[in-house]
């Protein structure tokens, strides 16, 4: 981070990048028990196996009942060999399915929790219906009878994290990003250049007040200065309150009320208008 910016209290997008990919930033396994009590890990798929870049299973927040759905990101080499560098294949999203049709059946709010670069888009995770696997969450997830929040974490990438962004409310932590691509993956195909990333990120649009200033996110959760990493307890704080005050809000609600909200919320996000002087 530049010594003008920090001066000037100004963090570019790139800068927001480099600070969530700081190997120290907490993950979902440091937030789990700062959030959530008594949680307990469900695996499986009941069609393939697990995946470790998908974390799901059910817990309190509070008093309140929950199932938690979350992709993980590691650390050093060994976390992210056995997640997957948080790129979820298939199973991971059709475990992710089974745990919000099972809160469904027993009426508990679901949480969703994205960090992820995007999709695993290996030969045997398009072999075993990686596209299916992500289109029929999109589907499912919009008209799930129970509430479903999702908080962005760190980053959100591509129908990886788009697989659990279909909700009732988003949010995202102050630093994070959300994006229909990855920057570098947006450098390597408008520039051929993926070393052009920051240049990429700079001008996507991928930022927290972006999402909120577009309609795609409903609320910042505000992170300690300089990062999440540097203060976990405060920023566990910030996502609980957050997290409570929200499913408060969606539990008074009729369902067909909520469903109706979730279906408009993203009707709207993408409307633009045309001139009809530059069409002549």
């Amino acid at each position: 981070m530049s010594e003008e910016n920090i001066t000037s209290g100004v963090i570019t997008p790139y800068e927001r990048l480099e600070i969530i990919r700081n190997k120290k930033r907490p993950t979902i396994r440091d937030y789990l028990p700062l959030i959530f009590n008594d949680f307990f890990e469900l695996h499986g798929d009941r069609l393939f196996g697990d995946d470790g870049a998908i974390l799901g299973g059910i817990g309190r927040l509070g008093n309140i009942p929950v199932t938690v759905i979350a992709e993980v990101k590691g650390r050093d080499i060994f976390e992210n060999k056995a997640s997957n560098f948080a790129m979820p294949h298939p199973e991971g999203y059709r475990k992710a399915l089974r745990l919000a049709h099972q809160a469904e059946k027993f009426h508990r709010p679901v949480i969703c929790f994205i960090d992820t670069p995007g999709a695993f888009c290996g030969v045997a995770a398009e072999k075993r219906g990686q596209g299916e696997a992500i289109a029929r969450n999109l589907a499912e997830f919009m008209v799930l009878k129970t509430p479903v929040i999702s908080v962005v974490l760190g980053e959100g990438g591509s129908g990886g994290a788009l697989a659990l962004g279909v909700c009732d409310e988003l949010a995202m932590l102050e630093n994070s990003i959300y994006s229909v691509i990855s920057p570098r993956g947006f450098a390597s195909i408008l520039w051929k250049d993926a070393s052009k990333e920051r240049e990429a990120c700079n001008i996507m649009r991928v930022t927290a007040e972006d999402a909120v200033n577009l309609g795609i996110a409903e609320a910042i959760i505000p992170e300690p200065e300089g990062g999440a990493h540097n203060d976990p307890e405060t920023t566990a704080e910030n996502i609980s309150d957050f997290l409570v005050k929200s499913l408060n809000s969606k539990m008074k609600k009729d369902i067909d009320v909520l469903l109706n909200e979730r279906y408009n919320k993203f009707r709207k996000i993408g409307v633009f208008a045309e001139n009809a002087s530059a069409e002549e």
